[in-house]
């Protein structure tokens, strides 16, 4: 089952455990770990960190262990692909409120199974949906 849908910083901090990661948001996902239940990592974000390392933002071993997690079903993240379902589920997310196209693509998939998003992005946590942080 699915608890909750993660962003990109999000999933990063928690898996090198990051101080920027809020004490909310690290307790939802350890929760979630506890339960057997799933914190989902849509497919944009594994697109979103090659384009930060392209641009030396990240280092590059942040795809390697985003990857390795999201392989490992012990892991409390799963990938969520991106699917015309969660597509259809963007209609939902006012592109004025979440103007980014990666985050209103991870917006979507926790509107699509309908769970909060776990993110610190002001733009996503003052729309109108359900969001962890």
């Amino acid at each position: 089952m699915i608890a909750g849908v993660a962003d990109t910083h999000t999933a990063l901090w928690h898996l090198f455990d990051d101080a920027r990661l809020s004490g909310a948001a690290r307790a939802f996902i350890d929760q979630a770990a506890s339960a057997r239940q799933k914190i989902a990592v849509s497919s944009i974000s594994l697109a979103e960190l090659v384009y930060l390392i392209e641009k030396n933002r990240l280092p590059l071993s942040s795809y390697d262990e985003l990857t390795q997690a999201l392989a490992d079903p012990e892991h409390v993240f799963t990938e969520a692909a991106l699917t015309a379902a969660v597509v259809q589920s963007m209609r939902q997310v006012s592109r004025v409120e979440v103007p980014d196209m990666p985050d209103r693509i991870v917006a979507a998939t926790a509107v699509y199974f309908d769970v909060p998003v776990i993110s610190r992005d002001r733009r996503i946590r003052a729309a109108n949906m359900k969001t962890v942080w």
